[in-house]
């Protein structure tokens, strides 16, 4: 069994797959459409970061690919229906870098708001500048969290511990935790917050959604941060206010076309504008934050090939699954209409094989039925690959 890493995945990752009887090929940057297409052929893993698209072309010309690892939060450079409807299981890591990006933004709060990329500057080009105007102490200010997930509600309860008062905006309705307060809309939130720090998902409805409007309600003089993705903010209308002193200081992460790999070329309208903080979307490019990920994904892909689970998958049924020892595990994803699982049923019956466990789990159109036989004959499975409702159709040697 093969697997391919690409975007400099960490080592652990590597680690963890070759101990599982792997054969792992990394490589450090992204690929495009064919050379990936190319890359995967006889390849059963692949694991990814955020630069590389896996396309319906890549999906449907990579016929030995059974899993994704996406070694990030973000799922969306994935076709998740397309692999779904190939059988293919989609894993991410939600929660592995949330202290880093958490940490970051604190960071960077407190570098806007005592101006410290221009102290630094200046001193750089030789000139001393201690002055304390514009500079301010974080204690007591308004922070307004948009999106409080994973993220944002561990950013509210930190910021709260420095003397922050947090409130937070959520299209869905969520616990405030602390003394966090809810607000019942964006345009509310933005009446508040001195700082306003973006967190929200990468679902194609929040593209574009903070622009000109928005700005135009944040309070004079406050900063913004977004860490979250680089398509929801119009940066052009940033620029403007930035420029005009509306918005005080900014602190970017994520743009909307990045750069697939290290040292390329890159531009933005933020560039050479004051107070405003620039980094390469390296909220969760922390050490330990990578090597977590690693851990975590690595190992969702090794106990998917090992033992059919696929728990904390995110376009698949979900099953957790004990290992196997002796006989074969049968992992049949199939279309979700009635009858499925008596047919399988059924059909091994007609073989004379034994049913020692079972388990079945739907998610949308996907069945996903798990069955633990001591033997298989040859025959019986090439029945379950005819059957019209079979997506796909894998066994586990115990």
């Amino acid at each position: 069994m093969k697997a391919l890493l690409l975007e400099n995945v960490h080592p652990l990752a590597e680690h963890i797959l070759k101990e599982a009887g792997f054969e792992v090929e990394t490589r450090g940057g992204a690929l495009d459409e064919d050379e990936l297409i190319e890359a995967l052929q006889g390849v059963q893993l692949l694991g990814i970061r955020s630069k590389t698209e896996v396309t319906d072309r890549v999906l449907d010309n990579a016929p030995d690919l059974y899993a994704i690892g996406a070694f990030c939060i973000g799922t969306t450079q994935i076709a998740l229906k397309h692999a779904a409807g190939r059988g293919i299981v989609v894993f991410n890591a939600p929660f592995s870098n949330t202290r880093s990006v958490v940490e970051l933004a604190i960071a960077e709060i407190i570098v806007m708001a005592r101006r410290l990329t221009e102290k630094d500057k200046a001193l750089h080009e030789g000139v001393w500048n201690k002055d304390a105007t514009g500079a301010h102490e974080i204690r007591g200010r308004t922070l307004g969290i948009v999106g409080y997930g994973n993220i944002g509600s561990q950013l509210s309860v930190v910021a709260e511990m420095l003397g922050l008062k947090v409130y937070f905006y959520d299209s869905d309705d969520k616990l405030a935790l602390g003394n966090a307060t809810r607000c019942g809309s964006l345009d509310e939130l933005l009446e508040v917050a001195e700082v306003v720090t973006l967190h929200v998902d990468d679902r194609k409805g929040n593209a574009g959604f903070f622009g000109a409007e928005q700005f135009a309600k944040m309070r004079p003089r406050s900063l913004f941060l977004n860490l979250s993705r680089g398509f929801v903010v119009d940066y052009d209308a940033l620029a403007q206010n930035l420029r005009s002193g509306h918005i005080a200081g900014a602190a970017v992460d994520v743009f909307p076309k990045e750069p697939k790999k290290r040292g390329d070329a890159f531009t933005s309208p933020l560039q050479g504008i004051p107070n405003v903080v620039l980094t390469p979307h390296v909220g969760g490019s922390t050490e330990e934050a990578q090597e977590d990920i690693g851990r975590f994904v690595a190992g969702k892909l090794r106990d998917y090939m090992q033992r059919g689970t696929t728990t904390l998958n995110v376009n698949l049924p979900g099953l957790s699954l004990p290992p196997r020892f002796g006989g074969k595990r049968i992992l049949h994803l199939h279309q979700n209409v009635p009858g499925v699982l008596g047919k399988v049923n059924s059909l091994l019956a007609k073989h004379e094989v034994n049913i020692e466990g079972q388990a079945l789990n739907t998610a949308g159109e996907i069945g996903y039925g798990v069955t633990d036989v001591a033997e298989l004959p040859r025959a019986a499975v090439q029945e379950l690959l005819a059957m019209p409702e079979t997506i796909r159709l894998a066994i586990i040697d115990g």
